[in-house]
């Protein structure tokens, strides 16, 4: 069974090994577990998925291989298909006293499931609303989106008002996965790829592996030790692009931003305009009162620091290779002459791209930007966070 578990999960593009299968097959001989279902399923997630952006896509394979994912309309079963013990003991022992309580007012959990069998029998098509059949949006005990305080929920995300006795496919994770849309929390864990722990300041953590030998050498008197708060000791230098075709991009780029400021510790950022030119600002509101030369930006910070240009590189293509092509004033210089400043000043560089990657093609400037980033221009997606940040690390 184990082996045909494992090709379903390889099936469903999962990045599992056989090195992975036999850590889960070594536990399995040493009785880690009891024979349960459900601390099947945490030792296999915990041996077998090593990244949480796949937990989704493990929640849905081990589901459907062992029938409790999918919907049981739209697989097509019949109800002799259904595997009754098994979920009433599933049930049994998952419920809490008062769940049970509930199932106890429509005759019992026998009860419940044998009605829930009849309708299959009966039902051949879609319901939605109403108080009997199975479907969504109404008051029947089986279905999904409606109400009623004693119920199996079939198929369908959580949601109505989650009064049934039992979800059958929760995917808890899915979250993670690399297709959803960008959010604070997985751009953070995204960013935690670019780490450099030190520990730096006052004594305020307890060691314990030196109190454990201090102790151990003190003839078992208690000797706590303690050592300063480990940090991200990595320092960033992000420059933003703002305004124009980068208002359709404001949402992620907040959430970028948000997330590294609480990543990194050291981070300093400035904000320009479609191409970096001879200053920046890091108000937008005084940008005009309140500028930075970029030459004291470039030598203000030292050569350590991870430059990370975020901006979707659309604009005219004179606005990057000549001088006077800003859009808002008369530089003196071309940016493309002070990106180049840049990427010599900061060995380690990436441009983020918010702007969708199919459509960089078709955008000359685009492929302006990437040429003079050593085509180290990713996508602002998970992956594409991933991939800078390795190669920030390198």
């Amino acid at each position: 069974m184990l082996i045909d578990f494992f090709f379903s999960l390889r099936q469903a593009k999962l990045p599992v090994s056989v090195k992975e299968y036999l850590t889960l097959v070594g536990a399995l001989e040493r009785e880690v577990i009891a024979p349960s279902i459900d601390e099947f399923y945490y030792l296999a997630r915990l041996t077998l998925i090593k990244d949480e952006k796949h937990y989704d896509k493990f929640d849905q394979a081990f589901g459907a291989y062992f029938h409790g994912a999918t919907s049981v309309l739209d697989a097509g079963l019949d109800a002799s298909q259904i595997p009754l013990d098994w979920l009433k003991k599933r049930l049994e022992r998952e419920l809490s006293p008062e769940e049970k309580a509930q199932i106890e007012a429509m005759g019992g959990l026998d009860a419940l499931l044998d009605r829930l069998k009849t309708l299959l029998d009966e039902q051949k098509e879609r319901h939605e609303g109403g108080n009997k059949w199975i479907g969504t949006g109404g008051t029947s005990p089986f279905g999904h989106g409606g109400y009623n305080p004693e119920g199996i929920r079939i198929g369908g995300d959580a949601g109505g008002n989650r009064t049934a006795v039992k979800v059958w496919n929760a995917r808890a994770y899915k979250d993670y996965d690399d297709d959803i849309e960008l959010g604070t929390r997985n751009i953070k864990v995204a960013l935690r790829r670019l780490r450099r722990f030190a520990r730096e300041g006052a004594a305020e953590e307890l060691d314990l592996d030196g109190t454990i030998r201090s102790t151990a050498a003190n003839a078992g008197w208690l000797d706590l030790r303690m050592v300063p708060e480990r940090h991200n000791t990595v320092k960033v230098l992000m420059l933003l692009d703002v305004g124009g075709s980068m208002d359709d991009h404001i949402k992620r780029t907040e959430e970028l931003f948000s997330a590294a400021k609480t990543e990194f510790k050291h981070l300093e950022f400035f904000y320009f305009h479609n191409c970096v030119y001879d200053f920046l600002w890091k108000q937008n509101r005084r940008r005009h009162a309140e500028r930075f030369p970029t030459w004291e930006v470039l030598h203000k910070y030292p050569s350590e620091y991870k430059l990370i240009f975020v901006g979707d590189a659309t604009m005219g293509p004179y606005e990057i290779l000549q001088p006077g092509g800003s859009v808002e004033y008369n530089n003196p210089e071309a940016g493309a002459t002070w990106l180049a400043r840049f990427t010599e000043r900061f060995p380690h560089f990436v441009w983020l791209n918010p702007e969708p990657e199919r459509l960089w093609e078709y955008r000359q400037s685009v492929s302006l930007i990437r040429q003079l980033m050593s085509n180290r221009m990713f996508p602002l997606t998970l992956n594409g966070l991933e991939a800078a940040m390795r190669m920030l690390s390198q």
